[in-house]
């Protein structure tokens, strides 16, 4: 078995359990385990499970068939077009498909959606608007910042100064005031808003007014708000003066693990072109690029509804909880939440996190001002039909096992027993329906 010395003890422990016998087993013995632990994930998550977890959703099961469709595996290099090979007639206007649908959707000018993930897409930002050297300022770990914002992440890889964003804790936004003093006097190439945990918007005005005084460009990450944006339940980040989003297409916005980049800005979205080709992209998956444009279909018709019930979803959680005394954050003068997002505050957040997955509630743990939180997220749970009045139950459930301290394997049969009467069907999604509903896709 080969020696792994960069992991931690738990991942190292981990594969030195499994590795032997994986490494044991016959070519079709492996082809067997593959299966069974494909299907044993599916039924566990899917069926077993109440998944409050703010980084996933479950997507329109018709975007299955688009992701693995043979489009996926051929080679696309170049525009739509002006291809480099040949016979991919029907797949460049696939192309152009998705950049109308998701440029419609957000109401912009440009989407770059050749990138594979929301990460990707901040390195793609970071290399089109600042060069090695350069200083950028972040939300730290307390504000919900994401690792790719951050030394050890993309912007590290990218040779950046990393240095916090100044961040006003009691409000959980912005701290404009501050922010002009640091930007003065260390002259930022690039400012990033948002993170991993957005429960109210933030001064993307006020940021952008700051960056114009010292030539620094605005990036808003996106990657958990990208559905309600979609949706207008949200900020407004393009139009309050980001030159650009990023973030990934599933959490919020339902669709297939993929990324994306928006902006209004011609000169960043070429920048952005040449950076996909012929730099670091070059092919890529048209099938998920299929996926993808299905998914903000799906947005078009019912953004709004869905952007809407997730935030009721989430508003009610934060109040049942509190009421069966599980620490809910709330922000003084907003409340507890505005989107998708609770925050419940503990001491432990690690092990409160493993004990509720014991109970198979599955949530994740953030950093918050002051100290850390169950970070949870309410997109999967309304698109499998959570009502308001259904998140008391949802809470008790929690409060079972993170207030009255009982044992989780106690809880996980009523936890089962309401996934199983959520049920199987998906809301706010488009039905097998073939009508582009006047969608202009252009011509070969």
């Amino acid at each position: 078995m080969t020696d792994h010395p960069w992991l931690g003890a738990a991942a190292r422990a981990f594969r030195e359990g499994n590795a032997p016998r994986l490494a044991a087993l016959s070519t079709d013995q492996l082809d067997a385990e593959l299966h069974r632990l494909v299907d044993e994930q599916v039924e566990h998550t899917d069926d077993e499970c109440l998944v409050l977890y703010a980084g996933t959703n479950v997507p329109n099961p018709r975007l299955a068939a688009l992701a693995s469709s043979t489009i996926g595996s051929r080679p696309n290099l170049g525009h739509p077009g002006a291809k480099h090979n040949r016979g991919m007639v029907a797949a460049e206007q696939l192309e152009l498909l998705a950049q109308e649908a998701m440029c419609r959707l957000f109401g912009c000018r440009y989407a770059e959606l050749r990138v594979a993930s929301g990460s990707l897409s901040n390195l793609y930002v970071y290399l089109a608007t600042t060069k090695p050297g350069d200083r950028i300022l972040a939300f730290s770990d307390a504000a919900a910042g994401h690792p790719t914002h951050h030394a050890e992440g993309a912007a590290g890889l990218a040779g950046l100064e990393v240095h916090e964003l100044p961040y006003d804790a009691a409000r959980m936004d912005v701290d404009v005031p501050r922010l002009r003093t640091v930007a003065h006097e260390l002259r930022p190439a690039l400012m990033i808003v948002a993170g991993s945990m957005c429960l109210h918007p933030y001064d993307v005005r006020g940021v952008r007014e700051v960056a114009d005084e010292v030539g620094a460009h605005v990036l808003y990450d996106a990657a958990h708000m990208g559905g309600l944006i979609a949706g207008g339940r949200f900020q407004q980040p393009l139009a309050e003066g980001a030159h650009a989003i990023t973030g990934s297409t599933y959490k919020s916005f339902g669709g297939p693990p993929s990324g994306m980049i928006l902006t209004d800005d011609t000169a960043l979205a070429g920048r952005l072109d040449a950076i996909a080709f012929p730099g670091l992209t070059a092919n890529f998956d048209l099938g998920r690029q299929a996926a993808l444009a299905l998914a903000a279909l799906d947005l078009l018709e019912y953004g709004a509804a869905y952007a809407d019930a997730q935030i009721a979803n989430a508003q009610a959680l934060a109040a049942a909880l509190r009421e069966r005394d599980v620490r809910v954050l709330d922000v003084p003068g907003r409340g507890p939440t505005s989107s998708q997002h609770v925050a419940v505050p503990t001491d432990d957040p690690p092990g409160d996190a493993r004990r509720l997955e014991a109970a198979n509630i599955l949530v994740s743990e953030i950093g918050i001002p002051g100290g850390g939180a169950l970070r949870l997220g309410t997109q999967e749970l309304t698109r499998r039909g959570l009502e308001p009045e259904g998140t008391a139950t949802v809470a008790e459930l929690m409060a079972r096992v993170l207030v009255r301290g009982e044992d989780p394997a106690a809880v996980r049969g009523d936890v089962v027993a309401l996934r199983h009467g959520l049920g199987s069907e998906l809301r706010f999604v488009r039905a097998e329906d073939r009508s582009l509903q006047g969608l202009d896709v252009g011509g070969g």
